[in-house]
């Protein structure tokens, strides 16, 4: 049975605030805190640059890492890529793929921006882009996708969750269209990784994105980047670590990962990632699915109770819960819930303007769940917004 009263014991923020801002930072374990304290104060040095003792250990932690994160996907661990957010990630794909004049990419109207802007850039070099719509409650017709298939099409990029709506894409049907039309499809995981069962090698997409520092509860600063044949994709950094030979007037690159990962990497924070993806797999994918979703559609069916509140999204949704009180500024009501009962939000556009815009509001309320909250902070959420709504 899960634990959720165990679980917050790793979790020593959480006796200060109720926080429910998890789709934009899920807060990081002290398991997770404590391997990045073990680099510091143990075997601190660079990773792949070095003989020395302590070069190797860092270097055996770092690619331990790269194991335990690929294991939990189910992935190759040499197509597993190290990055500094799913944001540079999508930028590695959109950059480094040879596109040619009149190619044509295909994303939806809920992307986050880091999932569309990298894309509608390319037409700067001749290449379509086509914006699929949604429903009203933020989910994508995997026909309307098909729809959009042109014979020019390379690329469809699509999220599994809305970090808008919550709602939740059919990525495997999605796929399979994709596949079926012999077109390259991207999978954006930011808001599903660690938060929901999935296995790559079943859904056998050709790109997949996401932070480490959402579901997965690792440290800012890190992301992954799975490229299932890496030599589609030119690098996006150039430099220290992904080379095996240079001359005057030559280079030759790694294989990946390496090839993407120029530079010094954020080793501690890669190290972080690795053990807090182990807490999560300890745990279990599917408690902490059943947990957070439970207590999402809870609040979202809950809040629509409330007279003066409107909610957004699908019923069947994941753990994210946008709202508005009517009448109301959506940064007041997020600040209204801070400074009276602890409650931290996010209010705004979320970094996904025309999704938001798409329901004829200036922004939203949104109130996400994580592996750690509780019914009484559901409660403590819903009554506090029913007092707001007697401000109007």
């Amino acid at each position: 049975m899960y634990d959720v009263l165990s679980v917050r014991e790793d979790f020593p923020v959480l006796k200060e605030v109720i926080y429910l801002d998890n789709a934009a930072t899920t807060q990081t374990p002290v398991q997770a805190v404590y391997a990045m304290q073990d680099y510091f104060f143990k075997y601190a040095a660079n990773h792949g640059r070095g003989a020395h003792r302590l070069a190797r250990e860092t270097t055996n932690h770092y690619e331990d890492a790269r194991e335990s994160v690929a294991s939990f996907f189910n992935i190759d661990a040499e197509k597993t890529i190290f990055t500094k957010n799913a944001t540079e990630s999508l930028n590695i794909v959109s950059r480094g793929f040879p596109w040619k004049k009149g190619d044509h990419v295909i994303v939806t109207l809920v992307e986050h921006h880091s999932n569309l802007l990298p894309w509608v850039r390319l037409k700067e070099i001749g290449v379509e882009v086509t914006v699929v719509d949604v429903d009203i409650t933020g989910v994508v017709d995997p026909e309307d996708i098909r729809n959009a298939i042109k014979d020019n099409t390379r690329l469809i990029a699509v999220n599994h969750v809305s970090n808008v709506f919550g709602s939740i894409q059919d990525v495997g049907k999605i796929t399979k269209i994709a596949k079926q039309a012999g077109v390259m499809i991207l999978v954006d995981c930011s808001q599903s990784a660690g938060n929901m069962s999935i296995d790559m090698k079943s859904l056998d997409p050709d790109f997949f994105v996401c932070p480490g520092h959402k579901g997965l509860l690792g440290p800012q600063g890190t992301g992954v980047l799975y490229i299932k044949d890496p030599d589609e994709i030119q690098p996006l950094f150039l430099g220290g670590g992904m080379v095996n030979s240079v001359t005057k007037e030559t280079f030759k690159m790694e294989p990946s990962p390496a090839k993407f990962e120029a530079g010094t990497p954020n080793i501690p924070s890669v190290i972080g990632l690795g053990r807090a993806v182990e807490y999560v797999a300890e745990l279990g994918v599917d408690s902490i699915e059943k947990h957070e979703f439970e207590l999402a559609r809870d609040a979202a069916s809950r809040l629509a109770d409330i007279e003066g509140v409107e909610v957004y999204g699908p019923e069947k949704r994941a753990g994210v819960v946008p709202f508005n009180v009517i009448g109301m500024n959506a940064h007041d009501v997020a600040m209204i819930l801070d400074q009276t009962k602890g409650i931290c939000v996010r209010s705004g556009y979320h970094c996904a303007m025309p999704g938001v815009s798409s329901l004829g509001v200036n922004g939203t309320v949104r109130a996400s769940f994580g592996l750690y909250n509780t019914e009484d902070e559901l409660e403590s959420l819903v009554k506090t917004v029913s007092d707001i709504t007697a401000l109007v």
